[in-house]
């Protein structure tokens, strides 16, 4: 899972690596990558690994799980980002609202995963 690049990013503690889960790899990947353009590398048809410049991640094939941890991207850009990822398919489920430190929203990717993005 660490290689030399990620090894660098190894902080005591800290989320250095998320697996989902997905029911179809391929489709999963297609829709990061129009998302958020995320860049995979494939390790056989059912894992794929992305690479970030702070967290690392794969998608394996399985039945996704209702109820697990939120994971939050950030965005620069709050409105552009909700717009790709509902062009790449995604569903919107909290439109975006504030709270304290920023505003966000929060969606569903085609495997039924929530997750949100906030910016400030």
């Amino acid at each position: 899972m660490a290689d030399t690049q990620s090894q660098k990013k190894l902080k005591h503690e800290q989320v250095q690596y998320i697996e989902f889960l997905s029911k179809d790899v391929r489709k999963a990947k297609a829709f990061y990558t129009k998302s958020f353009g995320w860049k995979f590398t494939d390790y056989g048809p059912d894992y794929t690994a992305f690479e970030g410049d702070y967290v690392d991640g794969g998608f394996t094939t399985g039945k996704p799980v209702k109820g697990t941890a939120l994971v939050i991207l950030y965005s620069d850009d709050l409105e552009g980002t909700q717009k790709k990822i509902v062009k790449a398919g995604g569903t919107i489920v909290k439109e975006i609202f504030s709270f304290p430190g920023g505003r966000r929203f929060h969606f569903t990717d085609p495997d039924g995963y929530e997750l949100a993005v906030w910016s400030l």
